[in-house]
């Protein structure tokens, strides 16, 4: 017979997920939080020695390449596990979680020599690559994108041109994921290539400051006339797209993770100073007009894990991938919807603190407006979502 006392769990992770969880939590409690304030209010213009205490932190706690598998370094975590992290990580400001080496997803489908040269000293922290999609005329669509590449058949390569902005990156960033089309004739394939930032004919043109103060900087950069051979290619000529959305899933579902985390974290510090803050004589969160938008964006961040959670269980799943396109948009229009909506009512609950830069509240806010624009707006999420329910049915869309 059951013990009706014994306490409940509300999720089923496995000790070995809490203890992962447990240690991505100590590690941005002790080495990113204390450092937020300081890389703020140095308008996250820092040298690279600035970060490398980071840097060695997450390699010790072994929180490097989470999402790449073991047979190319990575810590080959599950989808729930990098959700379980990213929780965490996002509960720090100032995006300090970029510092953790690692590599994008894409480079696992490198060679064994672009392994080399480019994943694994990412993962030893000593390498970074962008990846560059956007460009002036091109950002939601990518089928408008323009920068080509061309075969030279004499020299045995390809020249690639073209324009890219918010090319993201943090300090040491040195080599970039350039999304390009083949010109074939009359076609244009979809095709990504590594390109090394001190490539001949590879200049950044501008690296504008932007509404947050963040690890990654977002430059710009132009390609003209830069070389890169055939085994510069990742996956193969045309590839691109499907490549690219198979990260942009992984990128959303992690979004959904780190808004969950700046809620729980930005309602924690809401009602630590709602609970102990006084005027006319009573605790502010006594008055509903305090705590009931707490109590709101409680409700939202507990509906953004769950759905956060539960996408990242399908795809351990291996549900279908059109289905999961799907879920991991649900998941991070949700998300990141409520994570600003929740960074504006704590900023309003801190009253004239809120607005100082010293107080986690008023970075969020700056910070989480970006998460409904980048790997896809709200309004591409909601075309996605809504495309979905036509060709896969309601039923299965939320089910």
């Amino acid at each position: 017979m059951s013990d009706a006392r014994a306490p409940i769990e509300a999720d089923d992770l496995t000790p070995s997920q809490r203890e992962l969880q447990a240690r991505a939590k100590a590690f941005v409690r002790d080495v990113l939080v204390p450092r937020e304030v300081e890389f703020e209010l140095a308008g996250g213009r820092v040298p690279r020695e600035w970060a490398m205490p980071i840097r060695r932190a997450a390699i010790e706690a072994h929180l490097h390449g989470g999402s790449l598998p073991r047979e190319v370094g990575g810590q080959g975590w599950s989808v729930l596990e990098q959700v379980l992290v990213h929780e965490q990580f996002g509960a720090s400001t100032g995006g300090l979680w970029s510092f953790v080496p690692g590599g994008y997803e894409v480079l696992k489908h490198g060679t064994a020599a672009q392994r080399r040269r480019y994943l694994e000293p990412s993962l030893r922290g000593e390498r970074s690559g962008s990846y560059a999609i956007t460009e002036p005329g091109a950002g939601s669509d990518a089928r408008s994108i323009v920068a080509t590449a061309v075969r030279d058949a004499a020299a045995g390569d390809y020249v690639l041109d073209g324009e890219k902005w918010f090319v993201t990156g943090t300090d040491d960033t040195d080599f970039m994921i350039v999304h390009v089309n083949v010109i074939d004739g009359d076609r244009r394939l979809p095709t990504l290539f590594l390109v090394d930032y001190d490539a001949p004919g590879l200049r950044q043109i501008a690296d504008p400051d932007h509404m947050h103060t963040f690890a990654d900087r977002h430059p710009r950069f132009v390609l003209e006339g830069v070389r890169a051979g055939a085994d510069a290619i990742i996956g193969g000529v045309g590839e691109a797209d499907e490549l690219t959305n198979e990260w942009f899933v992984e990128e959303r579902i992690h979004i959904g993770a780190r808004c969950s985390g700046a809620m729980e974290r930005l309602l924690a510090e809401a009602v630590a100073f709602a609970t102990e803050r006084v005027q006319f004589g009573q605790r502010i969160y006594d008055f509903q007009g305090v705590s009931f938008p707490i109590a709101d964006s409680a409700a939202d961040a507990a509906a953004a894990r769950l759905l956060t959670r539960a996408c990242a269980r399908l795809a351990d799943a291996g549900v279908d991938p059109k289905l999961l396109h799907a879920k991991a948009s649900i998941a991070k229009l949700f998300a990141s919807e409520a994570a600003f909506r929740c960074a504006d009512r704590v900023v309003q609950v801190f009253g004239g603190r809120g607005y100082l830069r010293e107080t986690a509240a008023e970075r969020f806010f700056r910070e989480l407006r970006v998460d409904r624009i980048w790997e896809g707006t709200s309004e591409i999420q909601r075309l996605i979502i809504a495309r979905a329910l036509e060709k896969r049915g309601v039923d299965r869309v939320l089910g």
